[in-house]
């Protein structure tokens, strides 16, 4: 949601497991759809455990990473910056930010100095191989995290987990793969908005 870096993610799945052949690759990519959130560690680990066929080749695991990594590093650093994210900062001066990823904590960390928005957070920037749900516990347990706080997450999973810590949950429609989501909200009852930049409207 801070960048748009959904699609960039999804294709580097798909290439970063071409060596195993198109069939794998696209079931792999088909894998990280429909687990929006979740960790490369443990979406690579059921691709090899679950995808390929026959035992992988030792080192495999490491260099799906190496490879994702690689991909996604060349698409971050020029990703569109979410539009309204600095004048929502200003805007919420008194409030704690924090950014809990499924994308790599290292390489998140290195971007984001890159290009000037780790000032925004000043709760941290968080990412695997830490889950989410853990992430936002040892927040928690720090005291980094009060409630009431609000969610925001484009993805199913980040509505289990900002509902398991007992979070309001706002969903981000605009750069989101969650296909399914307006069924879901129907369910669940959760606000939505189409950009962070309509979040201004309520409070600018």
């Amino acid at each position: 949601m801070v960048l748009d870096s959904n699609r960039i993610k999804t294709e580097a799945f798909r290439t970063a497991a071409l060596p195993f052949g198109h069939e794998s690759a696209d079931r792999l990519r088909a894998y990280h759809l429909k687990n929006g959130g979740v960790s490369r560690y443990l979406k690579f680990r059921h691709f090899l455990d679950n995808i390929v066929e026959g035992e992988a080749p030792a080192g495999s695991f490491e260099r799906l990473l190496e490879r994702y990594a690689a991909e996604v590093g060349r698409g971050l650093s020029s990703a569109p910056v979410a539009p309204g994210l600095e004048r929502l900062r200003e805007l919420t001066r008194s409030a704690t930010w924090i950014l809990a990823s499924g994308g790599d904590q290292t390489e998140l960390r290195g971007v984001f100095e890159e290009r000037g928005l780790t000032r925004f957070f000043d709760g941290g920037i968080y990412g695997s191989p830490m889950p989410k749900d853990e992430i936002l516990v040892s927040c928690r347990d720090s005291g980094l995290l009060d409630r009431p706080a609000l969610f925001l997450g484009d993805s199913r999973y980040d509505f289990e987990v900002a509902s398991d810590l007992g979070l309001e949950f706002l969903f981000v429609e605009a750069w989101s793969e969650f296909q399914d989501w307006r069924d879901h909200q129907k369910a669940h009852g959760y606000r939505s908005v189409r950009t962070l930049s309509d979040i201004l409207d309520g409070i600018d």
